[in-house]
């Protein structure tokens, strides 16, 4: 009765650890690239703490204003990236 008992057992075991089927993953959702939120700085203005930088991606010009010590950070000719936008 034991091995009995000790037989359903261990074929219960090996039937619960059987190998779980690999399911394909979704595909990921298309993002704009991460890059192209930053550009280079092409002027600054420290009356606004303000600067003016030219997307990498689409080469477009947008003013940013930025806070005073981000400002102090922020050097012309330098790549610089706004992370609340994704593009412009």
């Amino acid at each position: 009765m034991k091995k009995t008992i000790l037989t359903i057992v261990t074929a219960a075991l090996l039937i619960s650890c059987s190998k779980e089927k690999d399911t394909p993953a979704p595909a990921p959702v298309s993002q704009p690239s991460s890059s192209c939120n930053c550009g280079l700085i092409l002027s600054d203005n420290v009356q606004d703490y303000s600067i003016t930088i030219r997307n990498s991606c689409s080469g477009n010009s947008k003013k940013f204003i930025l806070q005073e010590g981000d400002w102090m950070n922020a050097h012309v000719g330098s790549n610089y990236c706004i992370t609340n936008v994704t593009s412009w």
